[in-house]
């Protein structure tokens, strides 16, 4: 549950009141300590250890019912460090910790929630209005942290994004590491600020009319700094097995515990610190065959607690699966409202840059029928074979409104998980990126764009970690066999140590390339495509349907794609993805014989002779208002 305090000109107060973890206590307004509570069935004797100034200690001890330890410390104060002590004897940090200053496995820090005042009047934003930035705060500015960030929003918000979406900031081991590997979940990494700099971060955004959401991973704990096996191991099952290694227990003995922690995490994300919305990775490893399941119940949860607080809050996960049940209007209980579309960015990656390699294999042969599909129906495979699942992949998403589905040509994973951490910029032509671009910012679906993709970066983003070192030499290794499935990484070049700080600072932007002349040109191109999107295409989204989409034949890389408003104008996208010159436009959108001659609201590419044909990698949109033309 939610506590909330407001006074007169105090701005809104919130807390998250859970079982798990530390709460204060407070009696007639003043603070009377501090609750702790920890699920550890495990053990019969649980301590709570308060660390004093000097490195002192004193001891609590708890009352189990249940397998819970709970117990009241009056003198308890904001600040104070603390651990639970297990049976007499190991101590550990509280799983529930909001925060961690000295790294995952030292003492867990009491904080004072309610002594951030929030603004009283954001709301949110429509799901529609979306446009993504992701970002890695470490690495996003050159101090790596919350603060340093908020400088930064200014301009995002100016250039026309709508929402920041951090990549995970949970608690992970060591300094630097891109956040998949938390295992303190209530914690924001303490290399990037505290909890209250997060907190402003998120504030500042809110007042340029930016939404923030999160990234979460509810699939595995990190494997340095989890301690839940030696008092909780029913947090696991060996019934079921994920890349990471045991499942976590979403369905079996014990599991209702196991699924409040996580959707009580949910909630305190969004109501403690007021995320605008959450996405969740790799949903497709979250094994569950309970009714209802795990997600739907996550959803259902997240959802009233937006509709009792009046806030619009937005969840999207990540699922290679393409399950297309899962997605859906928030009315419906337990949807999501969209679903990172890696079809579209596997589809517009190999037109691009002819790689078929790996997943890219699957659509090797006909990466523009799949890239059309995309933008008509959402995703590529909706139950066909795949060749690199080696079994049917998706389920029919052409019912799901174009908002259900964001696209990117990069993000995180697709840059990331390269060997050598390239960006698209650095890798294609600039006009067959240009031409990319303008399909993803402008077709209905809500795009996401990686930090620097707006102004062209060509540093890389690598993958690092900050691990002791025998994980850190299981890291490597297990890189190198990742990328044997890679032609174009071969051994003969050494790949980045992640485990090396020189990694790490390579990776982080270069703010100074912005103003060189092509950065200046990215930027002006984002800006003028972004400006579009918001004057033309998001007024319009709301009833969109689609009216059709046909593929050039004979081998072409053309296509087009119309889809109809509320207002009877037609939207209609005319696309050549190849080196050749296209086929005639009557070829693609029937009825439209006219539509050479209107002026189109996006021209980018490559020229023809014939004022009905586009030239190489080329994009022409048209904003049709009535039928009139239609011969």
């Amino acid at each position: 549950m939610t506590s909330r305090t407001q006074t007169p000109g105090s701005g809104l107060r919130c807390v998250h009141r859970m079982r798990f973890g530390a709460l204060p206590v407070h009696d007639d307004d003043r603070l009377g300590g501090y609750d702790f509570g920890l699920w550890a069935p495990a053990h019969e004797r649980v301590e709570v250890v308060i660390i004093g100034d000097a490195g002192d200690k004193r001891y609590y001890a708890c009352a189990e019912a249940a397998g819970w330890h709970r117990c009241r410390v009056d003198s308890a104060r904001p600040g104070d460090r603390y651990l639970f002590r297990l049976g007499g004897d190991r101590e550990v940090p509280d799983p529930a910790s909001r925060f961690n200053a000295q790294d995952v496995h030292g003492p867990s820090v009491l904080t004072a929630p309610t002594d951030f005042a929030w603004d009283e009047d954001w709301r949110g934003r429509p799901w529609e209005e979306t446009v993504v930035y992701e970002l890695h705060v470490g690495t996003f500015t050159r101090e790596g942290s919350f603060a340093a960030a908020e400088a930064r929003l200014d301009e995002l918000a100016s250039l026309g994004f709508t929402a920041i979406e951090l990549m995970p900031i949970a608690d992970f081991p060591g300094h630097r590491g891109w956040g998949y590997d938390g295992v303190l979940l209530f914690a924001p990494e303490a290399a990037y600020g505290t909890p209250d700099e997060l907190k402003h971060f998120i504030q500042a955004a809110h007042r340029r009319r930016l939404m923030v959401f999160l990234d979460v991973v509810y699939n595995h704990f990190g494997p340095d700094g989890n301690y839940l096996h030696l008092y909780a191991p029913e947090f696991f099952t060996t019934a079921q097995q994920t890349p990471w290694g045991d499942a976590i227990n979403f369905g079996g003995p014990a599991s209702q515990t196991v699924r409040s922690f996580f959707i009580n995490n949910a909630l305190y994300w969004i109501e403690e610190f007021r995320f605008d919305g959450l996405r969740l990775d790799a949903v497709h490893a979250i094994r569950d065959t309970s009714q209802p399941h795990f997600l739907e119940e996550l959803s259902q949860r997240v959802r009233a607690h937006a509709l009792a607080a009046g806030r619009q809050v937005h969840l999207v996960i990540e699922n290679v699966d393409n399950e297309s049940r899962r997605l859906g209007p928030p009315a419906k209980a337990g949807r999501f409202d969209a679903q990172w579309n890696d079809d579209f960015h596997h589809a517009a990656h190999v037109l691009a840059s002819g790689e078929d390699d790996s997943y890219y294999g699957d659509f090797g042969e006909r990466p523009a029928a799949h890239l059309m599909r995309c933008l008509a129906e959402g995703f590529a495979f909706q139950g066909e074979q795949s060749a690199f699942h080696g079994q049917p992949r998706g389920q029919a998403s052409g019912q799901l409104p174009a908002s259900a589905f964001v696209n990117f040509l990069q993000n995180h994973d697709q840059i990331g998980n390269r060997a050598f951490g390239e960006r698209l910029v650095t890798l294609v032509p600039g006009e067959r990126l240009r031409a990319l671009v303008a399909l993803q910012l402008l077709a209905p679906s809500p795009p996401l764009v990686f930090m620097g993709e707006e102004a062209g970066a060509t540093t890389p983003f690598l993958y690092f970690c900050d691990f002791p070192p025998e994980l850190a030499r299981a890291v490597r290794q297990g890189r190198q066999r990742e990328f044997a499935a890679f032609a174009q990484f071969s051994a003969t070049h050494p790949l980045p140590d992640p485990g090396a700080l020189a990694t790490f600072v390579a990776s982080r932007i270069d703010w100074a390339a912005r103003e060189t002349q092509s950065g200046r040109q990215w930027l002006a191109f984002y800006r003028q495509l972004l400006d579009l999107r918001h004057t033309l295409i998001i007024p319009r989204l709301p009833g969109l349907v689609l009216e059709g989409s046909a593929l050039a034949a004979d081998g072409q890389q053309a296509f087009a794609v119309s889809w109809r408003a509320m207002d009877g104008s037609r939207l209609i996208f005319c696309a050549n993805l190849g080196e050749a010159v296209s086929p005639p436009f009557s070829a693609l959108v029937s009825g439209y014989a006219a539509l050479p001659e209107m002026p189109a609201f996006v021209s980018v590419g490559g020229s023809s002779d014939a004022p009905d044909r586009l030239g190489p990698w080329a994009v022409r949109a048209y904003l049709v208002p009535s039928p009139d033309i239609a011969t």
